[in-house]
């Protein structure tokens, strides 16, 4: 059975991830497609890859939209561009090199959700396609969105003079539309790690602040105004104070959703939070919306009425009023016009940081674990959300037991606003793990 999961498919390349397997995703989006834009990250095998994936859509009767390699972002907003009906990324993202992989988006920016993801993947498991007549084969034509992408960006964040200074780690990834973006918005833009290239040789392509010591360095000892981190596919991006602060995903989660939310309106995070962006928005009446881990949930979410803003602390960051997609050039823009106005660092003091305790315990039963967890759990709190794990709200502090997607892990995460508190509350999130083990 192919495993098409909430961020398409991923894995070893000629392994999990193969030109057959490229083929059969464009003849099963053939069956009810007629245009659909492809695109690709800078990884070597992205382009027999895609080539595939055109190949299976032309010969199911669908023009192909090549837009070459660009960002996942460009690639989403170009399916209502282009009038597309839908939208195909050949991207592992911040996977490591020898890794691949396919993720579906909707004309509307949003990833295919999992109703179509379970379409896709019955046509592929049943062969469920089949070719179009020789004289009914689709167009392929080629068109390069990057300019398309940096007008919208400019034309979002607003017209105006930044005249700041910002190094931009793209990772050897498909980012440079945030360098063109933040040149236009009037700053002076240095670049790190530039030049597109699959095998990450600058560092891993995941923007964690143990990648970045060459970007929190340069910032720190330049007069570098602000440090902007991608990925390979620059869904992701993460922010370096001038002082070379690397800023956590949960306090620019914070800085971001308060700017963007209004009273009364809602913010959609992933049930592993932390408790510091609640607080940091309650104060101005906005709430928090909580959804599965991943930026397709994330998403979903933020697609309902009232949601202003949808973040994920890895570094996904949705204005659903512009696109449902991880923008991370949107997010380049919108960190660089808001450390204009206030830096980032200042802002960053304003938002409380708790501790928070993680561990995980190894189990090859994690499904039957769980739901000993789930049972005893809501048995025992009020406050209990199932969206993905277990979440316990406890009022001051929370805890959340999860099974690993990947691996034969159950993680253990807590906190509260007091280091013994939370201390206390992972020993008793622990203790109920461990009780379900047995």
């Amino acid at each position: 059975m192919t495993q098409f999961g909430t961020s398409g498919i991923r894995g070893p390349v000629g392994e999990t991830v193969t030109a057959e397997l490229a083929l059969s995703v464009g003849r099963a989006l053939g069956v009810d497609c007629e245009r659909v834009v492809v695109g690709r990250d800078p990884r070597a095998s992205g382009e027999y890859l895609q080539a595939a994936l055109v190949a299976g859509l032309r010969e199911s009767g669908v023009d192909a939209v090549d837009l070459g390699t660009a960002a996942t972002p460009t690639i989403g907003r170009a399916v209502a561009w282009q009038d597309a009906d839908a939208g195909v990324a050949v991207t592992a993202s911040h996977n490591p090199p020898e890794d691949n992989g396919i993720k579906l988006w909707q004309p509307s920016g949003q990833a295919f959700d999992a109703d179509l993801r379970a379409t896709i993947e019955r046509r592929l498991d049943e062969n469920a396609f089949a070719p179009a007549t020789w004289d009914e084969s689709g167009d392929h034509e080629s068109w390069d969105a990057g300019q398309r992408h940096v007008d919208a960006l400019v034309a979002e964040v607003g017209e105006q003079d930044l005249d700041s200074h910002v190094v931009v780690d793209l990772g050897n990834g498909a980012g440079r539309v945030s360098v063109d973006a933040l040149t236009e918005l009037g700053c002076a833009v240095e670049t790190l790690n530039g030049q597109p290239d699959g095998a990450f040789p600058g560092r891993p392509s995941e923007p964690k602040a143990e990648h970045c010591e060459s970007l929190t360095t340069l910032v720190a000892e330049s007069d570098a105004d602000l440090g902007i981190a991608h990925d390979g596919d620059a869904d992701r991006m993460r922010a370096v104070a001038a002082d070379g602060t690397f800023l956590s995903g949960d306090v620019l989660l914070a800085v971001f959703a308060r700017t963007a939310a209004s009273p009364g309106e809602r913010v959609a995070v992933p049930v592993d939070t932390s408790l510091a962006v609640e607080d940091h928005l309650s104060d101005i009446d906005v709430s928090v919306e909580y959804t599965p881990v991943g930026d397709v949930y994330v998403a979903e979410a933020a697609s309902a009425e009232g949601v202003a803003f949808g973040g994920e602390p890895s570094g996904a960051w949705i204005w659903p009023e512009r696109t449902l997609c991880p923008d991370g050039p949107l997010a380049a823009c919108t960190a660089a016009a808001l450390d204009s106005e206030r830096p980032l660092g200042d802002r960053a003091v304003d938002v409380p940081e708790y501790p928070i305790r993680r561990d995980s315990v190894e189990t090859d039963e994690k499904e039957a674990v769980m739901d000993r967890v789930r049972e005893t759990v809501t048995e025992t709190y009020d406050d209990v959300t199932t969206l993905d794990g277990v979440r316990v709200d406890l009022g001051d502090a929370w805890f959340l037991l999860r099974a690993s997607g990947t691996q034969p892990l159950v993680r253990i995460t807590a906190e509260a606003r007091n280091p013994d508190r939370a201390d206390a509350v992972f020993e008793e999130a622990r203790t109920r793990l461990t009780d379900a083990l047995v």
